[in-house]
């Protein structure tokens, strides 16, 4: 069997690259279905969903680049023509169906990859060359909405190859013609091929589709954004010390990797008299929205009932008075998170100018507290320390 393809017949290359592809597809769309399927409620079957994505996302990545070579070979070599040229309808429908699945095996891999790079989270890819992607920072739109796309782009995948497999069928059992066999070992008989009709308009058309799908699948990760930081807004509260600007985020150990995420709506309620030489300064109080949480890959895990359980607890509270510390400052209450309430002395450095206020804390929680993942109970899935680093930057509102 010759390796290169010649006008009427494909090479060994060409072959080795078809049914290597296809095994990719087939292993890769019901590996992906049944990793989302399961569920994750204890150890062992979060430890099983995770090695099943990763073994997902690392085949993905595999088929990435062996579609990137196959297309290489492709533009190398001459294109067999087609054995139903004569037919234009059904060679517009052969054409259109194999640019279809060519820019397929590109964007359903590479979309897929982008999303994992743009989070932070578990399953990592089985290869030494890190997690991360240049130019892809980690961002949670850039995750959902490349994750959406994928979502989408697999689905047209999947009707593509439906569409190739009736199409090779239906040449081998009612055409009866060798479409199907000149892909497989040996060279069958060909007869003279009918005369070819190229045409850009199937290019045209699966472009044109393709630029739909796109649109489709990054419209429906911009709007789930959107919808989640909607619903999660909660109201001004009335303050001394007006913040400006803050961040309060969270680290969480997963499988040995770091995930790091942060709360997008959260209120505080602060006085403060730097003027009080001793004890009792101020008060704090501040209300966090768990559902404006995003954590990575495992946003929508950390608010299932078996961890922050955000449909029945929606806030967290810290409420606590504002005293000398030891050195500087410390805030010293009680933290609600679902229905526990754990007392809890917070040191923070603050850095006053005038009416002008910077303040940091970092400080380290224990998941078992607050019934966080209580199914899980021990750290081989999930550490039981929690990181949380708290930055703010507040205006001292005029006199009352």
């Amino acid at each position: 069997m010759a390796i290169s393809n010649t006008e009427t017949r494909y090479g060994g290359v060409s072959k080795s690259f078809h049914w290597l592809t296809a095994l990719l597809i087939l292993t890769l769309i019901p590996l992906g279905l049944i990793a989302n399927w399961l569920p994750y409620e204890t150890d062992a079957q979060l430890a099983q969903k995770a090695w099943l994505f990763s073994l997902h996302k690392t085949l993905g990545v595999t088929a990435f680049f062996v579609a990137f070579l196959r297309i290489l070979w492709a533009i190398s070599q001459p294109k067999p023509g087609l054995l139903n040229a004569d037919k234009p309808a059904e060679s517009f429908a052969a054409e259109l169906v194999h640019w279809m699945l060519y820019a397929a095996l590109v964007i359903v891999p590479l979309s897929g990859w982008i999303s994992h790079a743009a989070a932070s989270g578990f399953a990592p890819i089985w290869w030494p060359f890190g997690q991360n992607l240049p130019l892809v920072p980690k961002s949670t739109s850039i995750e959902h909405i490349f994750g959406s796309l994928h979502w989408v782009a697999t689905k047209v995948l999947a009707l593509s190859v439906l569409l190739h497999i009736a199409g090779a069928l239906k040449h081998h059992v009612i055409d009866r013609d060798a479409t199907l066999r000149r892909m497989l070992p040996g060279e069958p008989v060909i007869g003279p091929l009918p005369p070819q009709h190229h045409s850009k308009t199937p290019v045209f058309a699966a472009a044109a589709v393709w630029a739909l799908v796109i649109a489709i699948g990054t419209a429906m990760g911009s709007s789930g954004q959107d919808a989640g930081t909607t619903d999660a807004a909660l109201d001004q509260v009335a303050s001394e010390w007006i913040v400006q600007d803050g961040s309060i985020a969270i680290t969480v150990v997963q499988f040995g990797n770091e995930v790091s995420g942060s709360f997008a709506d959260w209120t505080a309620a602060i006085s403060f008299d730097e003027t009080i030489p001793s004890g009792t300064v101020g008060h704090v109080a501040t209300t966090i929205s768990i559902p404006s949480l995003t954590l990575g890959s495992v946003t929508q895990q950390a608010m299932g009932a078996d961890f922050f359980d955000a449909d029945t607890y929606a806030t967290a509270v810290y409420d606590a008075d504002i005293r000398h510390g030891v050195d500087g400052y410390e805030a010293a209450g009680t933290l609600t998170i679902k229905d526990r309430t754990m007392p809890l002395v917070m040191p923070f450095n603050l850095a006053l100018n005038g009416d002008d206020a910077e303040m940091r804390a970092d400080l380290t929680l224990d998941r078992r507290d607050f019934g966080i993942g209580d199914n899980m109970g021990d750290e081989s899935s999930l550490a039981f320390a929690v990181k949380v680093a708290i930055k703010l930057t507040a205006l001292r509102g005029p006199a009352q």
